[in-house]
């Protein structure tokens, strides 16, 4: 048995022993200041990650750093509030062990936020960014090693990897609520340095819209595993590099977060039944 494999089960059996059976639908993992959107989900149930035997644990700033499993929207969900993040020292495989543990649990699908920087102009903190692809500048990918066919393919196709289906549902649902989104390619870097002005400029020149430190991991997680994927970015600050940059505090991409967060809650609360 692979490495990744025994610690999927060892996840699995300790949430049996906390009355967590399979039949989930949508895996959920809430990004920096993004963690409240869990306050709509019905007959929550919430476990630390500490109580969760092979599970890591969050460090990061807004990240609560427990699971909420419930109803949201009509379908069976579990939340992680706070994700896992190459800066706090754990592994790729550690950021995407909880994706494989949803698949276990009877996930079909992944829905995926974060906090980011604008490296586009015409986005403004507080907006909400549709990830219509990502730019992986880790370094690290979470399939490194052997592979164990029971989780995956040994190369799965990511020409894909935000389910087209599920990034037109929400353009539609946007417009039909009138909630503004825009659309844009993510940039993941390890952090938790923010980025220099000029790397700002080359990650813009390289095709990028949004700039933060985590999701990309998981969404590759989330195709090896056959899971349809959905990445929503909270603009929280401007990343653009320019002369007029100005510096960035934590307590300011939280409170963009937040505002971008009730946008998004209300974009998923509509396509969440729509899924399939």
């Amino acid at each position: 048995m692979s490495q990744m494999m025994e610690r999927v089960d060892r996840i699995k059996a300790s949430l049996q022993r906390h009355g967590v059976g399979e039949g989930l639908e949508v895996g959920l993992i809430l990004g920096s200041g993004l963690g409240r959107m869990v306050d709509a989900i019905g007959d929550a149930r919430r476990i630390p990650y500490a109580e969760i035997d092979g599970l890591p644990t969050s460090t990061a700033p807004g990240h609560a750093g427990q699971l909420v499993l419930g109803l949201l929207a009509g379908r069976r969900v579990v939340a992680m509030q706070g994700r896992f993040h190459l800066y706090e020292g754990w592994s790729a495989q550690d950021v995407a062990c909880p994706v494989y543990a949803m698949q276990r649990l009877g996930c079909r699908h992944l829905i995926v936020t974060n906090a980011a920087g604008a490296l586009n102009p015409d986005f403004a903190p507080g907006e909400v960014m549709l990830i219509d692809d990502h730019i992986n500048l880790l370094g690290v990918n979470p399939l490194t090693g052997p592979n164990d066919e029971r989780l995956g393919l040994r190369f799965p196709d990511l020409s894909r990897a935000y389910w087209p289906a599920h990034r037109e549902l929400v353009a539609t649902q946007a417009a039909r609520l009138g909630t503004p989104l825009q659309r844009g390619i993510y940039v993941a870097t390890p952090g938790p340095s923010l980025e220099t002005s000029a790397e700002r400029r080359f990650m813009r020149l390289a095709g990028g819209d949004a700039v933060g430190m985590s999701t990309v991991l998981e969404v590759i997680a989330a195709n090896h595993a056959g899971l349809h994927a959905l990445g929503l970015s909270a603009i929280c600050n401007v990343a653009t590099g320019s002369k007029h940059q100005q510096p960035d505090t934590i307590e300011a991409v939280l409170a963009h977060a937040a505002q971008a967060g009730v946008h998004m809650a209300r974009l998923l609360e509509a396509c969440l039944p729509e899924l399939t």
